[in-house]
């Protein structure tokens, strides 16, 4: 196993192919949910200079996308967390190598429906209480000026990678998640189920939260140092902590034998800086995005 991360240059993993080459051929993606949109971006984009590559852009969640990527089953998985060391095992017994690559900043926001004007900011121990197994039923339990209401609670499934971040982050790596949420690994349908119910409460990234800016409310959240709301600055400022993560591209590395996949993730390289921002992430330091040039 060689995993490549953030400290070795790009370059140097990915063979060059002649400009006067036009690629052509299947690109298979899959993986967070999250990620989807710099990847659903990237993908359209692409298509307008390599109309030969055809990109196929799944959305199976990040654990989804490691089983499959671990596989050999395709060449790029996108991902809300890193690879755990349970995937780099079956990477190792697969004979998978791979590449793993920065390429933006996301908040995992807690979301609310507009019409819940009480919850307005809500401590780390609050989310626990909330999603933690056996946690609180009503939003009066929390705080007893709230209203005697059942909370209806949304989370991402269990082969996402926001899932997994907020369980460790929120509940303890050894913690246990309540079983009577509603769950999806498509984030749209947590949007819908939060815009349908003034009780409900949910957590995933904040492109989703900025793309229905007027329509959900994002709960600021108290990691420490008082309540702070989700927002592209603040993620990149580092005060919406302890909420904030970055995202990731992993590439098999014997893919990169193939012209059209090594053109596909030198043009997500190059474009993600531009891409990430337009769908509501954070651009990765021009710093560090110069390491994985």
């Amino acid at each position: 196993m060689i995993l490549t991360t953030l400290t070795v240059m790009l370059a140097a993993v990915l063979p060059q192919t002649p400009n006067a080459t036009k690629p052509s051929g299947p690109v298979r993606l899959d993986g967070s949910s999250t990620v989807f949109l710099i990847s659903e971006a990237a993908a359209e984009e692409f298509k307008k200079v390599a109309p030969k590559v055809n990109v196929s852009v799944g959305m199976s969640g990040t654990g989804g996308g490691f089983k499959r990527f671990c596989a050999g089953e395709i060449d790029v998985t996108a991902a809300s967390r890193a690879i755990k060391s349970g995937e780099v095992e079956l990477a190792r017994k697969n004979n998978i190598e791979f590449v793993e690559i920065p390429v933006a900043f996301d908040g995992l926001s807690v979301v609310v429906n507009k019409a819940n004007t009480w919850a307005t900011s809500l401590t780390i121990a609050d989310l626990r209480r909330i999603y933690v197994d056996g946690g609180v039923k009503t939003w009066s339990e929390l705080n007893p000026a709230w209203p005697n209401e059942a909370i209806q609670i949304f989370s991402p499934g269990t082969d996402s990678g926001t899932f997994d971040y907020f369980k460790e982050t929120v509940i303890g790596k050894d913690g246990k998640v309540r079983g009577d949420m509603s769950v999806s690994e498509d984030d749209n349908v947590l949007v819908r189920g939060i815009l349908d119910n003034k009780n409900a409460i949910g957590f995933f990234g904040i492109a989703y939260l900025l793309e229905n800016e007027g329509k959900l409310r994002g709960v600021a959240i108290d990691g420490g140092k008082g309540p702070v709301a989700p927002s592209p600055q603040t993620v990149e400022d580092g005060t919406y902590a302890p909420l904030g993560r970055p995202l990731f591209y992993y590439v098999n590395a014997a893919s990169l034998s193939k012209p059209q996949v090594v053109a596909f993730v030198d043009y997500l390289i190059e474009k993600t800086p531009e891409l990430a921002p337009e769908v509501g992430y954070i651009k990765f330091p021009a710093d560090l995005q110069s390491m994985v040039r």
